[in-house]
């Protein structure tokens, strides 16, 4: 099974930190928000990593290389022709290097979250979402859990299958449209999780996560 990292967005909300600088490659903790997505997915037994880059693209390529001193295979899905493709265009340009069932991870977030090697779905669905309690800036949530009637905040994290993505365009596109017409269709399933995640979206998250670590 592979995982792909997510790491080709402009990181508009943490300018100044990343006018120079792409986001995945700012520190917390001591090291790049992507190296700790590297080691965790290391550890749950993943060894080819798909990385798909676009904004200081190279900056990140240069820096990870092909992933051998992180005891994994680093394939890169490059953007930087076309800029970023958003959630949804990244992971189709992706499909030809991913597995058939395969994990997405958002490279803008942090958590402790147990990645699952050997996840596999259930009959009839094709995606799989983990959820968390809702931050401070989504009180609404985005998806109900099982049989709820409240609403939980997508994680970043999710195991797809590739016929979920079958016969879409590598276009710019958003994920968010696919995964609500999959609520209805009732090919997608929710987890909750209720471990330490955290949305770094501004520097002032950032700096607050990084107290906590260090």
């Amino acid at each position: 099974m592979r995982a792909m990292i997510l790491a080709a967005g402009l990181g508009s909300r943490m300018r100044p930190l990343t006018n120079n600088k792409p986001k995945p490659l700012l520190e917390v903790g001591g090291k790049p928000l992507i190296v700790w997505h590297i080691e965790a997915l290391k550890k749950a037994g993943f060894r080819e990593i798909i990385i798909n880059v676009a904004y200081l693209g190279q900056q990140i390529i240069d820096y990870l290389g092909d992933g051998s001193d992180y005891g994994v295979k680093i394939i890169f899905s490059d953007e930087q022709k076309e800029g970023a493709l958003e959630t949804a265009g990244g992971i189709i340009k992706a499909l030809p290097l991913l597995s058939e069932t395969f994990l997405v991870v958002n490279g803008d977030i942090w958590t402790d979250y147990h990645y699952l090697y050997d996840f596999k779905l259930k009959e009839n669905k094709l995606v799989h979402l983990i959820l968390v309690n809702n931050p401070e800036h989504n009180l609404e949530g985005d998806f109900f859990l099982g049989e709820s009637n409240k609403k939980y905040t997508f994680s970043g994290i999710g195991y797809y299958s590739k016929g979920f993505f079958e016969g879409l365009s590598s276009s710019k596109s958003s994920l968010a449209p696919l995964l609500f017409n999959a609520v209805e269709e009732k090919t997608l399933e929710t987890e909750y999780y209720d471990g330490k995640w955290y949305d770094i979206g501004t520097p002032s998250r950032l700096k607050i996560l990084d107290k906590q670590l260090e």
